[in-house]
């Protein structure tokens, strides 16, 4: 099975954030969790409501993880940002910066220019 990036596709922000990342990661499957067989993934419908997913055999979670690994598949110096991000001392700061922005992603959403 080939990477995969689990979103949601009813979030203006992170959809807008997985159409930048589908032209530039490569071999990942970009995909809005409404779309998804979520059992045969492994995930649930409260998990993927409250963050992004990176599926590649095992199942990781949020900004520390399954955006670094997204960034990592991008290569360049998009991969150095994701490798940032996996570093012990940002992991945790991007952590605290994740959660802050799925839980106002909303508000983010309706700032953002409409397309």
């Amino acid at each position: 099975m080939a990477a995969m990036l689990v979103y949601d596709g009813g979030c203006g922000f992170c959809t807008r954030c997985a159409r930048w990342l589908e032209p530039r990661a490569h071999d990942v499957e970009v995909v809005a969790w409404q779309s998804l067989d979520l059992a045969q993934v492994g995930l649930t419908e409260q998990q993927v409501r409250h963050a992004a997913y990176w599926v590649d055999g095992e199942v990781v979670e949020g900004a520390e993880r399954a955006i670094a690994r997204s960034l990592l598949a991008c290569g360049g110096a998009y991969a150095l940002m994701g490798r940032a991000l996996l570093l012990p001392g940002v992991r945790r700061v991007a952590a605290v910066g994740y959660r802050f922005v799925a839980r106002h992603r909303g508000r983010i959403s309706s700032l953002l220019p409409r397309r």
